[in-house]
């Protein structure tokens, strides 16, 4: 179980890195948001993997549940919804204001020349 899981985060690591190094803004949302899944399954997996243990500690009860990792998930959780949604709303705005979706645009200089290097005379 513990092979499966850790696969599982390599996994969804990988390919939230992958998608974060891309260009366009839709895939780097999809890979910020892989990378927020592998982290919550991490921290979900910290509290030992368990079935059918109680979160809460009674008498006579030797295996159970670290409830703080599920919390910690669920609030993790809910605000990587709610950042998801700030993020994607940020990217449509930037997307409407611009007709393209490339994260790695440079903001027009009217000032800048397309000819950097200084002009040389050639001699022959």
């Amino acid at each position: 179980m513990e092979l499966l899981v850790a696969s599982a985060i390599g996994i969804l690591t990988a390919a939230g890195l992958y998608l974060l190094l891309r260009l366009r803004t839709f895939p780097v949302i999809l890979g910020i948001s892989l990378l927020t899944y592998a982290v919550n399954v991490f921290l979900f997996a910290s509290g030992r993997l368990t079935t059918g243990a109680p979160p809460i500690l009674r008498d006579g009860i030797d295996v159970y549940a670290d409830p703080l990792p599920q919390a910690l998930v669920l609030t993790a959780i809910v605000i990587s919804f709610g950042m998801t949604a700030v993020v994607v709303m940020i990217a449509l705005g930037a997307y409407l204001g611009s007709d393209d979706d490339h994260v790695d645009d440079q903001p027009d200089d009217p000032d800048a020349t397309s000819d950097t290097a200084p002009a040389t005379e050639s001699r022959t």
